[in-house]
């Protein structure tokens, strides 16, 4: 008897590499440990995680390229809406 899935190949989970600015620790994340914001501006578009180290909250800009890195990699997306 034959699999269904005999013939796709194992893919390895997406990891992002990151740093801490309160503790200056660098670690591995997973898509699931981050969040991303896309705003109206490059000023309202962040990512976020926990640092595992020292449980600091941390928030960074994402500009174009980060934004593609994250979305194609299956960190989940929060888009804000402007008010006016």
């Amino acid at each position: 008897m034959t699999s269904a899935f005999s013939g796709m190949a194992r893919v390895d989970p997406v990891v992002f590499k990151a740093a801490c600015p309160d503790c200056r620790a660098h670690f591995e994340l997973s898509a699931n440990a981050l969040r991303l914001a896309i705003g109206a501006t490059p000023k309202t578009t962040f990512y976020s995680f926990t640092c595992p180290e020292c449980e600091a909250a941390v928030r960074k800009p994402a500009g174009e390229r980060i934004v593609e890195l994250l979305t194609g990699g299956g960190v989940r997306t929060l888009r804000l809406h402007s008010t006016v």
